[in-house]
């Protein structure tokens, strides 16, 4: 059996503050709070059969540690899969794929219909990779979807399993502060994704993701949102190190990488801003979208 390549695990995620928000979510999926450890583990390699199905399921993970290279024509930005999902889509608390795979189909608020795990994966290319969807029957969606189903093997169907999502971190009471995240950035983060968010590339390909600008997810991912980047950040980062950050420092340096430029939301009403930030933004999450930061309107997007 052939090894596979190990995941590069990535992504860590003036004084302004915030109101805290409260916000409904009238999506069908929750998150599992971390109160109980996590219990379901997913198959180990060892136990991949030597057939056809072992071999799709190696393709599928193929194409979700190297996202970029081996999909250059879905892919828009410098991000891999395994950069919000770590080791391999495996780790808990990291939106591991053996807590997705199972909850499908479901309803999401965030494009108000049914959606079948293909079109969740459509999503995650059109806003986190700033690319364009690979139609739901091609081979490489396919070979996604069987790599997620064989790490949910064993796993219940319709079961929130702890784990799985980013478990939510609360706002805390004083919001979050530009200037001391600004500061826990150059601590903890800088080191792996560069001073300016920029990331950090080996022989022209990234090793470590860009925060922002033009090769980061854009205005439309999940991840623009500070409550949800504060929540990866808090039980995944520092890389090595998670748990480390207080849940102040996690929403405070969230707050920092979100008040930078990143591509435009695909979603764009008419070309106006104002008109996505009501349509989109308005009620998704604590985001900056839209907004005046220091003068500054915030959501102009990035060149391509």
């Amino acid at each position: 059996m052939k090894p596979m390549i190990p995941a590069l695990l990535l992504l860590a995620m003036g004084t302004a503050q915030a109101a805290p928000i409260a916000m409904e979510d009238q999506s069908q999926l929750k998150v599992p709070g971390v109160q109980a450890a996590p219990q379901f583990m997913p198959p180990a390699e060892s136990e991949l059969p030597d057939n056809a199905f072992g071999k799709m399921v190696r393709e599928g993970h193929a194409l979700f540690v190297d996202t970029r290279r081996l999909m250059p024509e879905a892919v828009g930005n410098g991000m891999n899969c395994s950069n919000c999902h770590l080791d391999q889509g495996r780790m808990a608390h990291s939106a591991p794929l053996w807590g997705a795979y199972p909850m499908y189909p479901a309803y999401r608020k965030k494009n108000d219909k049914v959606n079948t795990f293909a079109e969740r994966i459509q999503g995650c290319f059109q806003f986190s990779m700033n690319g364009k969807p690979p139609a739901a029957d091609s081979p490489q969606m396919t070979a996604l979807a069987v790599y997620s189903y064989w790490l949910s093997t064993k796993a219940p169907t319709a079961v929130e399993i702890a784990g799985r999502g980013y478990p939510d971190v609360a706002q805390p009471k004083g919001g979050y502060d530009f200037k001391r995240g600004q500061q826990v950035y150059r601590e903890q983060c800088a080191i792996c994704h560069g001073d300016n968010g920029e990331g950090q590339k080996v022989a022209g390909d990234y090793v470590m993701p860009p925060l922002w600008g033009k090769d980061s997810y854009n205005w439309g991912a999940g991840m623009h949102r500070i409550n949800t980047a504060a929540s990866f950040i808090k039980y995944n980062m520092p890389l090595g190190k998670p748990g480390s950050l207080s849940d102040q420092q996690a929403w405070d340096v969230a707050a920092w990488i979100n008040r930078h430029e990143r591509p435009q939301d695909p979603r764009l009403v008419e070309g106006s801003i104002e008109k996505t930030r009501v349509k989109f933004h308005a009620n998704d999450g604590v985001n900056l979208y839209g907004q005046q930061v220091d003068g500054v309107l915030i959501g102009q997007g990035t060149g391509s």
